[in-house]
């Protein structure tokens, strides 16, 4: 499989089979619940709020979810060899 397919494949996974919505709500739960862990003393009021720390905290779930989604999808798709803009099979 060359790189280009590879990558294709890839992007193809990350944005099919609800794939974006699962992860948005995963991120939206674990996120929240870390939030409150690590600043929930700056957001109830008690300290000053780090907005990039928040957004991050956010991020980083949506972006391990995605990852297993598409780990867990590219391991069933098949590319045929002799086509390389023919859309994977198996999707």
């Amino acid at each position: 499989m060359n790189e280009i397919s590879k990558w294709k494949i890839v992007c193809h996974c990350a944005v099919s089979n609800g794939v974006p919505g699962r992860s948005f709500y995963v991120a939206l739960i674990v996120g929240t619940i870390l939030n409150l862990i690590n600043q929930g003393d700056a957001i109830f009021g008690a300290g000053s709020v780090d907005w990039l720390k928040i957004m991050l905290t956010y991020i980083v779930p949506y972006a391990v979810c995605t990852y297993g989604a598409v780990s867990a999808q590219k391991g069933r798709v098949e590319v045929k060899p002799s086509t390389t803009d023919a859309p994977p099979s198996g999707l």
